[in-house]
């Protein structure tokens, strides 16, 4: 009588792998898409930074020298921007010494 209450089953090896190897894979999946994330959020960070180093450049120059600067060459000698170029293509188009320079930055690779 004193066994009442317990119940005197065994439990499946088998089963109590597939439910280690379940959670794992869970928290594998978890992890995975935590990394992915915080990926995706750095890349647009360093678009934004890139972006706001060119325009502080252009601006910089501008301010010191009265037009803007003629090509994206001037900046990295003068101003020393400086950028991954294997990763981003930076187009610089000039529009005249007194109108800001349209700048457009695709990242390479097929992202954007």
């Amino acid at each position: 009588m004193s066994r009442r209450f317990i119940k005197n089953r065994q439990t499946s090896y088998l089963r109590n792998v597939l439910i280690s190897i379940a959670l794992f894979l869970a928290i594998f999946g978890f992890f995975s898409y935590g990394i992915v994330s915080v990926q995706k959020d750095m890349e647009k960070n360093e678009m934004e930074t890139l972006q706001s180093a060119v325009t502080r450049d252009i601006t910089r120059c501008y301010a010191q020298e009265g037009t803007y600067p003629e090509s994206l060459t001037y900046l990295k000698k003068h101003y020393g921007l400086t950028y991954n170029s294997s990763k981003y293509f930076v187009d610089y188009q000039p529009l005249g010494a007194n109108i800001m320079p349209d700048v457009t930055i695709i990242r390479k690779g097929g992202g954007n």
